[in-house]
């Protein structure tokens, strides 16, 4: 549980004051102290008081991720058998089907190699790093001990270039969760890998099982990473405010820099200071200029013609129209892609998945993206859902659903005899991926549309938690209002007007029911993400951790206080919470 020293050569391995106003209701104890209109506790801040520093710093009046309450914690969940793996994080070339690219990945493979164990195991990992920037490894929608989250300057440091660090927790919960790291948007390479707990009562009847991983994908094409794209989105603001890179280095690997406004690139503080309109308008001038130039380039036929249509098609995408869905009440993204991947797997070369008529498959979807949702359908076929993000729902029939970045989704179906298409639509921005279920003959290489693509969408409020897994009814000891801020021109991303900084808290108290109402008041959907619990929907819902807001909607989540520590709120589109979409729930002693 501790960061290894050694080289890593082990070559295996998140509007106004008061629109966010906490209401603490017949909580437990007294008010806490400097509490501002919102509830932000600003008189212990609580967090590191130097960028990257561990969390052992934490004041006293908070629980500590390595406190003995956290450690109490996890010794009732009871320690099982230890299953034990390696992960290498690397700069590697992968093949994504329609080309090769340079990228960051687990064990040279996207998606990483899966992880599999039964609820009650100990999990033990070394993660390694390899990589020209710190990172850390996030086990998203484990409710497992606060150390081993995987927060770089809040439950651990970041895990330096050349060294290692061991995580070792038990997964007490079974269902479909995956992992990735937690550190500037290293997320939107290829650092994820599903990781799969099994439930050693399963009542589930099925033959065959198919993890299936979506993602969209940009780093390595026509020049592109998602370092150079958040600076594109975020022209002129100056450096990153989330968990970026705490070494200085820029975010393409080069040490010849920091942020944009001179500060370091971990600055794990507040944001550097805001553009300007003109220069705003002087980095979209550029960028146009930058396409217009690539375009003629390419259009000479250059001796690197081949490179520079990559280019070309990469900027122009990157400069097309703004891109819109009703389903996700109006602006769908801020990136547009080059591909969309199904298993790592573009359209042109898919994952084939191959079963007998009749066969009953489980399908576990996770959206892996950074920035798009999936409309998702497979041909042919009615999908019976029967758990979203691990917990199990009242099943219930659809031809297609809706995952936003972080969600999960367990489908059965009843296969029937022939060629289909697990039909993955880019929500809202006219792209599409694919995978291939078939019992018999040879893939064709295109498929009409799927009706199924557009029949029946089931939605996350439109299902109920299973009764052996629905909340308790009951009235919320504490009410944290989290109002989301900011705009697209703007790019400052917020939950109540503070861009994140980890001296930020949001006090609960053990044992307490905790609401919180996430108000949408920004002209764009957000997946919302709480580390470490689950909530419950209204009215009986499912159990989730990652939830869509809708623009100007509102959603009330509740949980029960059970797992003591510091944990991260934030919105799941990696561009956002960078920007500053994030903020910690703390439990207080």
């Amino acid at each position: 549980m501790h960061e290894k020293t050694r080289r890593a050569v082990l070559g295996t391995g998140i509007a106004a004051a008061g629109s966010g106003l906490l209401t603490a209701c017949g909580s437990p104890g007294p008010r806490p102290r400097a509490e501002g209109p919102d509830g932000v506790d600003g008189n212990a801040m609580g967090a590191p008081a130097r960028p990257g520093a561990p969390a052992e710093d934490t004041p006293a009046q908070y629980v500590s991720p390595h406190g003995p309450e956290v450690a109490a914690t996890e010794q009732r969940r009871g320690p099982g058998p230890v299953r034990t793996f390696r992960l290498t994080a690397t700069a590697t070339t992968l093949d994504i089907g329609a080309r090769k690219v340079t990228s960051w990945a687990y064990e040279d493979q996207v998606p990483g190699r899966e992880i599999r164990v039964t609820a009650g195991e100990t999990i033990a990992l070394t993660l390694a790093n390899n990589l020209p920037q710190p990172t850390t490894l996030h086990w998203h929608g484990i409710r497992l001990r606060n150390d081993m989250d995987g927060v770089p300057g809040v439950t651990q440091r970041p895990i330096k270039t050349g060294a290692a660090f061991d995580y070792r927790f038990t997964a007490f919960y079974p269902g479909t969760y995956w992992i990735h790291p937690h550190s500037g948007v290293q997320l939107d390479r290829g650092l994820y890998a599903p990781l799969i707990v099994e439930d050693p009562k399963e009542p589930l009847k099925y033959d065959k099982e198919w993890v299936v991983v979506l993602d969209d994908w940009l780093d390595g094409v026509g020049g592109r990473t998602p370092d150079k794209e958040f600076e594109r989105l975020n022209a002129g603001k100056g450096g990153a405010v989330g968990h970026a890179m705490d070494d200085g280095s820029m975010g393409d690997g080069s040490t010849d820099g920091g942020s944009a406004d001179g500060g370091s690139a971990d600055n794990h503080g507040k944001r550097g200071a805001k553009a300007t309109a003109t220069a705003e308008a002087t980095a979209t001038a550029k960028a146009k200029a930058k396409a217009t130039a690539t375009a003629k380039a390419t259009a000479k036929g250059t001796a690197a013609g081949g490179a520079k249509r990559d280019r070309t098609r990469s900027t122009a995408r990157k400069e097309a129209a703004p891109m819109e869905s009703r389903l996700l009440g109006g602006h769908a993204g801020d990136v547009t892609y080059p591909y969309y991947l199904v298993n790592g797997r573009s359209p042109e070369s898919p994952q084939v998945f191959r079963a007998k008529r009749g066969d009953r498959i489980r399908i576990r979807l996770i959206n892996a993206g950074g920035d798009t949702a999936f409309r998702v359908a497979l041909g042919g076929h009615r999908m019976t859902v029967t758990h979203t993000d691990g917990y199990p729902v009242v099943p219930a029939k659809t031809d297609a659903l809706l995952l936003g970045m972080g969600e999960r989704y367990d489908v059965l179906v009843t296969v029937k005899d022939g060629i289909f298409p697990l039909a993955v639509l880019a929500e809202g921005k006219g792209r599409s991926a694919m995978a291939v279920l078939r019992t018999r003959g040879k893939s064709p290489v295109k498929f009409p549309r799927p009706k199924e693509l557009d029949g029946e969408l089931l939605t996350a409020d439109r299902l109920k938690a299973a009764e052996d897994v629905r909340l308790t009814p009951k009235e919320p000891d504490r009410i944290i209002r989290m109002r989301l801020t900011g705009s697209m021109r703007r790019r400052d991303w917020a939950i109540n007007g503070r861009p994140y900084d980890p001296a930020q808290r949001y006090p609960v108290r053990a044992g307490e029911r905790v609401r919180i109402s996430f108000i949408n008041g920004t002209d764009m959907w957000h997946p919302m993400h709480l580390h470490g619990h689950t909530f419950a929907l209204p009215d009986g819902g499912p159990r989730k951790d990652t939830t869509i807001l809708r623009p100007h909607h509102k959603v009330n989540v509740d949980l029960d206080a059970d797992n003591p520590g510091l944990w991260m709120v934030h919105c799941h589109n990696v561009y956002h919470s960078e920007s500053g979409m994030m903020t910690v729930l703390g439990y207080r002693k």
